[in-house]
């Protein structure tokens, strides 16, 4: 499995953006790769991705929700992948931490999402959590 990491700091309490990160149906407010998640109940959702041109879907659950600090997802179909979200209070807010690993079967597949994924994934958590950040501020 390829692993990618990304950290962001947002400014805002790690209460505050836990309770926006929990939200898991509105993540396709926060990434314009995001095309739609659908709420499969228990933790469950489907994901609609347009990355890498193409469409992906997946199913994923839920696996570790400890508030406000861990988030934790693995995929229970399509594309094999498990994150976790780490939130850490720092002095200018809160340091969220992402780490995903994911496994494509298909090796000629594999090559060109792996070239892809980092700065692809790197983009979508920075766009997550300045969304996230900009969410927190209009609420203020």
């Amino acid at each position: 499995m390829a692993t990618i990491e990304h950290s962001e700091i947002v400014n805002a309490s790690p209460e505050r953006v836990f309770e926006l990160l929990r939200r898991v149906e509105d993540f396709a407010d926060y990434s314009d790769l995001i095309q739609s998640i659908d709420t499969l109940g228990e933790n469950r959702y489907r994901w609609h991705v347009r990355a890498v041109g193409m469409d992906w879907a997946f199913d994923v659950m839920v696996t570790e929700i400890q508030p406000p600090h861990v988030l934790a997802w693995e995929s229970l179909d399509g594309v094999k992948n498990q994150g976790r979200y780490r939130l850490r209070e720092v002095p200018e807010g809160t340091e969220v931490a992402l780490t995903l690993s994911y496994e494509i079967r298909n090796r000629l597949m594999e090559k060109a999402v792996n070239r892809a994924a980092k700065p692809l994934v790197g983009k979508v958590s920075r766009q997550i959590l300045e969304r996230v950040e900009a969410r927190l501020n209009t609420r203020s």
